[in-house]
């Protein structure tokens, strides 16, 4: 369904995500935007995080920073540098003025002071529409979500929509299900409140594992 890009504000675009649908874009010089309101739905469980023994590790050695907030901009230029991506210009600048505006979040990984990982999404009432990560080292984006999963969970998120289901999130336990049981899903998670920004304090990763253990 294509619409005109210039026609979007980020209250429409607020909108469309109560309604189940997400903007994307053929590729990053493209100007045109469609809705996807896809059949099967990918969604992580916000008690189902399969932390490996692998990532656990990753996790207790503490070479990470997570932040929260602090570089939204540059988390979604990261998930747009890629050969193939669906975010473009005019995208990439409603979801900026969303952040502005405090509906839109990112977590950030750094490493020795760079920016290695991260994650952003659109909140409304007590669902987090995730958008993208993005990784340059190893399990910078699992350490993401960890820490994702974790502050959702802190500050009342009901749904962590993913919008599709890739290997990668079917690892760490997301699930596909009906378009049916989303807009379920959805409506309820809409007909609560969830703040992201209640308490940006970032956890030890001692307390992320066990507050998720589901360790394999």
């Amino acid at each position: 369904m294509n619409d005109d890009a210039q026609a979007l504000t980020p209250d429409l675009l607020l909108q469309a995500y109560r309604l189940g649908v997400f903007p994307m874009s053929e590729s990053r010089d493209d100007p045109e935007i469609f809705w996807v309101d896809p059949k099967k739905r990918g969604i992580m469980p916000l008690d189902g995080l399969r932390i490996s023994r692998s990532l656990a590790r990753t996790l207790r050695r503490g070479h990470f920073k997570v932040t929260f907030n602090t570089a939204f901009s540059d988390v979604v230029t990261a998930c747009a540098d890629r050969d193939e991506t669906w975010i473009n210009d005019t995208i990439f600048t409603l979801y900026c003025a969303l952040h502005a505006q405090g509906d839109a979040q990112s977590v950030e990984v750094w490493e020795s002071g760079a920016l290695v990982g991260g994650a952003y999404g659109v909140t409304i009432g007590s669902a987090f529409f995730g958008e993208s990560m993005f990784s340059t080292v190893t399990d910078a984006s699992k350490v993401a979500l960890a820490y994702l999963i974790d502050h959702l969970n802190r500050c009342g998120f009901t749904l962590l929509d993913t919008q599709f289901i890739t290997d990668h999130l079917a690892s760490l336990g997301g699930l596909e299900i009906p378009r049916a049981a989303y807009h379920l899903r959805l409506a309820k998670a809409l007909a609560r409140t969830a703040d992201f920004g209640k308490d940006l304090t970032v956890p030890t990763p001692y307390d992320v594992i066990q507050r998720n253990a589901q360790t394999s």
